[in-house]
């Protein structure tokens, strides 16, 4: 069995999943743009080109980034690029809420980067990393603003998950 990545860091169980989906949703407006510029008769190389173009555009703008994290590491890769902050030094941890809810962090050595709080929701491995990082850069003093934040998604993720557990159990 191959792995991805450090035989300690954790990933998110969700993402095949997701991308999957995004591959689909693409191939699924390829084939149509095709078929109903075919269908009208105007289908040329040259725009069947430009539909597998767009394609792979939409593809590209649906996959979601790909999260992982390992001792005092956070990872979020994208198609564009990869950052990594380390969780055990941490400055600034910022939520923005709205439309799209995400959190921003911040460590010492300048890094930053943005994740959708639901991904640590759904994934406790990568929470569990988070939150120590977390607790580390508090101990060393680093963290200036934001414990607060982490905080209140800490409790909304137990909360959920004592839903969850609940729900299975049949008790609720």
């Amino acid at each position: 069995m191959r792995q991805s990545g450090p035989a300690s860091s954790a990933g998110d169980r969700h993402w095949r999943g997701s991308a999957r989906l995004a591959l689909c949703c693409a191939l699924v407006f390829c084939a149509m743009s095709i078929l109903v510029d075919w269908d009208a008769g105007s289908l040329t190389p040259l725009r069947a080109l430009l539909w597998v173009t767009l394609s792979t555009a939409v593809c590209a703008i649906l996959l979601p980034a790909r999260v992982s994290a390992g001792p005092g590491w956070l990872a979020v890769r994208t198609p564009w690029r990869r950052r990594v902050i380390h969780t055990d030094a941490l400055t600034t941890v910022r939520q923005y809420d709205g439309v799209s809810s995400h959190l921003v962090l911040r460590d010492v050595h300048g890094h930053a980067l943005e994740l959708d709080p639901r991904v640590l929701a759904a994934n406790p491995l990568l929470w569990h990393d988070l939150d120590t990082g977390v607790r580390r850069s508090l101990e060393r003093g680093t963290l200036r603003s934001g414990a607060d934040v982490m905080e209140r998604l800490g409790q909304h993720i137990d909360d959920d998950t004592v839903q969850a557990v609940l729900r299975a159990s049949g008790l609720s």
